[in-house]
């Protein structure tokens, strides 16, 4: 079991955290293999949406993450994201990352230079819907006192 430490979300005027967390690294191979090689994030969804702002990752709205570019190598769980839309912060950064059993997808983001073992903050997201060219991680925050999906809606781009 490896323990990973979750950070909060901010919501508007709510604060949202998630509780430390162990989570199971026995990789998903399959769904790792998936995900091999480059994707955007096409939509960023979540009711009340118009109302509530997500700051996803502590990097960003959740809306500068549409258009994000991801690249994911399966074959040492590492890989890159970048922010680049108009109007919101620039970002990018290495990840290292991975799909457990559980189709919980763990991610670290990583200053450059940094190893992953000296990150003790990471991101559990659901893995769903799952296809070649598309699928979802989920996130779930706290909004006032009711847990609520925030849904990235990911699509391949070769």
């Amino acid at each position: 079991m490896k323990k990973i430490i979750l950070l909060c979300t901010l919501a508007v005027l709510m604060f949202a955290c998630k509780s430390t967390s162990v989570t199971s690294t026995n990789t998903d191979r399959k769904a790792q293999v998936m995900m091999k090689g480059d994707w955007v994030i096409s939509a960023v969804t979540y009711p009340g949406s118009q109302y509530i702002k997500v700051n996803t990752f502590q990097l960003a709205d959740s809306e500068c993450f549409i258009g994000s570019t991801w690249k994911f190598i399966s074959n040492n769980n590492k890989g890159n994201m970048a922010l680049t839309k108009a109007n919101c912060v620039s970002f990018s950064s290495p990840i290292t990352w991975f799909v457990n059993n559980d189709e919980q997808f763990v991610l670290k983001v990583l200053d450059a230079g940094e190893k992953a073992r000296k990150v003790r903050d990471g991101y559990i997201l659901r893995l769903a819907n799952q296809t070649e060219t598309s699928f979802q991680l989920i996130d779930k925050i706290d909004v006032g006192g009711k847990m609520t999906d925030v849904v990235y809606q990911f699509q391949k781009v070769n």
